[in-house]
């Protein structure tokens, strides 16, 4: 036993490993597998890890990023599948595994469970609420078009627009098919809602989604959350026009309105000019009517009130007699006024004798007389008011006057330029100035410094000595 022991072949860990991964990748190269999905993980890395099993047994398996985001139907748990790829060890967990390097669904059986699961589950998300459909315009000024631009789609939607009423078409470019199918035409539905109302790309009023007829698979992408999802929130008002009428996919549910196909998509979007024009003129036409039969209906009605009213003749005949009456009247009445005025006129003048009019003028003398003596009054009584007023100003004016200042004990000094001394600044050392008193005398004096005094003099007043005390500015620089 020991022997046989001794003879073993001594592998490290890490060589046991690989010996082990050569031999099941050597014998199990490539493989192609069947299998219900289970367990499905989604790092941030972008791999996709899932189990895939069946009654007895459970496989690990592992989709790389760049295999994953190429998959046409994404990794769900329950889904059944066929699964091509190579199977390998990962000697970190001592397990082996298969890396994917394609899935497909086990027959439409099985995208038809998943695509009612996601149905369901959308559903009850309130995804595809028929509250939160959107009327479509029914006169779009420009219309966004998602679809592959080298299509016969895309060829009968702008004949079909151009036939019934021509408006701007916006193409957006996607594939309609493939592992990138999904993501574009959610980035297109999202882009044409992106755009500003008043940008330099209008913005369309309605938004078609059209994909021409295709196998579940091919169709698979317009499946996915994230194209039903776009749908549900576009502001624009969309229209889905995915395969033939028969086929039926989630953005069918999500969009606001279903098209059978992209032709009758183009045809709900617009309506026929034709149509429009006939409608107007039908309109046009009733209107017209409408109101000739009005203004008929009014005509008649006018005229029988017309019919009721009496005839000018008559509503004038009366009025016509009582003026030819007053005229005939008015001869008359106008002799007997002057009748009438010029007897009051004679009447008067039998009144009229020299003794009246002698009495008359000297009332008149007396009136005048008597308002004379009282305007004679009223001036004399103003007069002696105004020499009353006139008395106190003068007094006031003397009161204030320099000289009432100078004759309680004050002087007034100018310098040579005859300017009234405020300031030492203004008589300075030696300069000669003149002392203004009381009765109209002046003094000359010499400014100095020190103790000694000047010995002023007197001098006669001279015309400017004289002039000074009435100066504005002498009168009040008083010392």
């Amino acid at each position: 036993m020991e022997e046989f022991e001794t003879n073993l072949v001594e592998f490290s860990v890490s060589e046991l490993s690989g010996a082990i991964k050569r031999q099941i990748e050597d014998s199990f190269g490539r493989v192609r597998v069947r299998g219900e999905l289970g367990r499905v993980s989604r790092p941030a890395s972008g791999h996709v890890y899932f189990d895939v099993k069946d009654d007895k047994a459970v496989l690990s398996s592992v989709a790389w990023k760049a295999v994953a985001q190429k998959m046409s139907v994404q990794p769900e748990q329950g889904l059944e599948v066929i699964l091509t790829g190579r199977l390998t060890t990962f000697a970190g967990q001592s397990r082996y595994q298969l890396v994917v390097d394609t899935l497909e669904p086990a027959g439409e059986g099985a995208l038809m469970a998943l695509l009612e699961a996601r149905r369901k589950q959308l559903a009850a998300e309130g995804v595809f609420d028929a509250a939160n459909k959107q009327q479509l315009p029914f006169l779009p000024a420009c219309i966004g078009v998602i679809t592959s631009p080298s299509g016969a789609v895309i060829r009968d939607i702008l004949h079909r627009v151009s036939d019934r009423f021509p408006c701007h078409v916006l193409v957006w470019p996607v594939r309609v098919q493939g592992d990138t199918c999904a993501e574009e035409v959610a980035r297109a539905i999202a882009g044409f809602n992106a755009l500003p109302a008043d940008g330099t790309i209008t913005r369309p009023d309605v938004l078609i989604v059209a994909r021409g007829g295709g196998s579940l698979e091919d169709l698979w992408p317009f499946n996915e959350e994230i194209v039903a999802r776009t749908a549900a929130q576009s502001e624009i008002p969309l229209i889905s026009a995915v395969g033939h009428e028969t086929d039926t996919t989630l953005i069918d549910y999500a969009a606001d309105r279903r098209a059978p196909t992209p032709s009758a998509a183009a045809e709900m979007a617009v309506p026929v000019r034709g149509d429009l024009q006939a409608s107007l003129a039908d309109l046009e036409g009733r209107q017209l009517r409408a109101q000739t039969r009005r203004f008929e209906q009014l005509s008649a009605h006018v005229t029988g009130l017309a019919r009721g009213l009496p005839r000018l003749e008559d509503l004038l005949a009366l009025p016509r007699q009582l003026l030819d009456t007053a005229g005939q009247r008015l001869g008359a009445g106008l002799s007997i006024n002057v009748g009438v005025h010029r007897t009051r006129a004679a009447r008067i003048a039998t009144r009229l004798t020299p003794a009246i009019l002698v009495q008359r003028t000297a009332f008149l003398r007396q009136s005048l007389s008597d308002l004379e003596r009282r305007r004679t009054a009223r001036m004399a009584e103003t007069m002696r008011a105004a020499h009353q007023s006139v008395s106190a100003l003068s007094r006031q004016l003397n009161l204030l006057s320099h000289e009432s200042v100078l004759q309680r004990g004050f002087a007034l000094v100018t310098n040579a330029a005859g300017k009234a001394v405020r300031r030492p600044d203004d008589a300075p050392s030696g300069s000669d100035v003149r002392i203004l008193l009381s009765g109209e005398r002046s003094l000359a004096a010499q400014i100095t410094d020190g103790a000694e005094t000047a010995k002023p003099k007197a001098v006669k007043p001279g015309p400017r000595q004289r002039k000074a005390p009435h100066d504005d500015d002498a009168q009040g620089e008083l010392l």
